[in-house]
């Protein structure tokens, strides 16, 4: 059975809406009738709204004149819909922003204008609220000093914030078609690929730190932590939150040097008081050892017929402990002047004090050694010991340098000079060289070229001379081998501290 609703049926309907309905006619645009709704959300009873015209009940505003309406009503007339924001204002003055659609209906008797509206205040200032909340998201994205980026998997970036791009270093495009892995230094590529393919399967952050190549070509450290996100919309994927930490990486690494250098003056300084502690005790025996060994060959002497062969022997026993005896004495000399004393000192006095130890080490390595010293006395302000210390490293270096060749080419030469106002210490010799990308890290702190150096007496050369305000350089030799130098100010007086 067909059900067929009566008219009283279809106003019953009509009332019952939720939705606010207003009846105009279509061509005088006079108001007919209006639903229940429309009439408690206004305010006014049905018999109020019939002689109202729209500016009696709009909020007065430019975009809601009456001429607006009026075109609004019109355009639905003739094409049948039209859709417009309006704000309606109620009897007691209260104004409510609406979604209004107006539609033309051909009734039996004549045909007029429904408008539906309801209230979108809420859905308006959600809105507002949304667009209020991502224009700060903006701000704060664009002037934080960390990056946030979705990446695939396999690294493509699929999102990246303003402040990545700023910290990335990388030019306004379509930053989408770069690969955040490609963009890694070569040694770090390995390891986050792995950590984006763990990420992709853990729902807890994984950690890590990674080089960098910036769109500058600067090279950079990051710390960054990733962990897979899945949003509602088309955006999922590995979500990296880096920071720049170079700064903290040098300061790290300068620290670590420094802890070197210390532990390394505490082992010096260590083999110092060592050095003084084993002269002390064998200056004893060997001082017992020459009284006795000078008793035996007066006795010897004494004798009818002195054994010539016995004497011969006797008296060699002594020179060897008067070298010895010698060698401790120095020893003990250089340890004991390393107190900080400053003092004005012929440059070519240092190079014969430190002599006697290069002389050991050259002889014991077949070194010949050649000394080219200035004919003038060259006048330095300085701590000698630590002075002699910075010729005696160039000077082991060098023998070290020369150790694999034929004995024709050991030649170590230590040559001093004046220029412009400065004395120049010169130590050359004819090893293997320095390569020249290796010549601008020399002084840097652990450079070694050899097998088992630990690279910190060139550092602490070139600080001993700085604080003397001196310069040290290298400069390579022809054929082969390598010159260290070092200058000082003649006759300048240097506070040290």
């Amino acid at each position: 059975m067909t059900f067929a609703p009566r008219d009283n049926d279809y106003l019953a309907l009509l009332q019952s809406l939720k939705t606010c309905i207003i009846l105009h006619d279509a061509k005088t645009r006079n108001i007919l009738w209006a639903n229940a709704t429309a009439c408690k959300v206004l305010g006014f009873t049905v018999e109020e709204l019939l002689p109202l015209k729209a500016p009696d009940m709009t909020r007065k505003a430019d975009k809601y004149r009456h001429e607006i309406g009026i075109q609004w009503l019109n355009s639905a007339a003739e094409t049948g819909e039209a859709i417009i924001e309006w704000c309606y204002r109620a009897k007691d003055g209260t104004e409510i922003l609406t979604e209004a659609i107006a539609t033309r209906v051909e009734l039996s008797e004549r045909a007029v204008v429904m408008v539906q509206f309801r209230d979108i205040a809420a859905e308006e200032r959600i809105k507002e609220d949304l667009h209020r909340l991502e224009m700060r998201v903006k701000e704060f994205l664009h002037d934080l000093s960390e990056g946030i980026t979705v990446l695939t998997p396999d690294g493509d970036i699929s999102y990246l914030s303003v402040s990545s791009r700023r910290l990335l270093r990388l030019p306004e495009g379509n930053e989408t078609a770069i690969n955040f892995i490609e963009l890694c230094h070569e040694s770090s590529r390995a390891l986050v690929t792995k950590r984006l393919h763990d990420a992709s399967k853990s729902e807890t952050p994984i950690a890590l730190r990674y080089r960098i190549r910036n769109g500058d070509g600067s090279i950079r450290w990051h710390d960054a932590s990733c962990r897979y996100m899945v949003l509602k919309d088309d955006l999922s994927g590995v979500l990296l939150h880096f920071r720049d930490v170079t700064a903290q990486v040098v300061a790290d690494e300068t620290r670590r040097l420094s802890e070197r250098k210390l532990e390394y003056l505490a082992r010096y300084n260590a083999m110092g008081e060592m050095a003084m502690t084993v002269s002390h005790e064998l200056s004893q025996p060997l001082a017992s050892a020459r009284n006795f060994i000078e008793g035996g060959i007066l006795r010897l002497n004494d004798l009818p017929e002195p054994p010539t062969d016995i004497l011969w022997g006797m008296k060699n026993v002594l020179k060897q402990v008067e070298r010895a005896s010698a060698v401790i004495k120095s020893v003990r000399d250089y340890v004991v002047k390393l107190e900080q004393v400053e003092e004005t000192i012929d440059l070519n006095a240092v190079v014969n004090e430190v002599d006697y130890f290069i002389s050991l080490k050259a002889r014991e390595a077949r070194v010949r050694v050649v000394m080219e010293l200035a004919d003038q006395p060259l006048l330095i302000h300085c701590e000698k010991v630590l002075i002699g210390q910075v010729i005696l490293n160039f000077a082991f270096n060098a023998i070290d340098a020369m150790i694999d060749l034929p004995m024709t080419e050991r030649v170590l030469i230590l040559r001093t000079g004046a220029s412009a106002g400065r004395v120049v210490m010169q130590v050359a010799d004819h090893g293997k060289g320095i390569d020249l990308g290796e010549q601008q890290k020399l002084f840097d702190g652990f450079f070694t070229s050899k097998m088992n150096g630990n690279g910190i007496g060139l550092s602490l050369c070139r600080n001993i001379v700085a604080r003397h305000r001196g310069d040290v350089w290298c400069e390579a030799n022809k054929p082969h081998g390598a010159s260290f130098f070092f200058s000082l100010p003649e006759k300048c007086v240097t506070t040290i501290g």
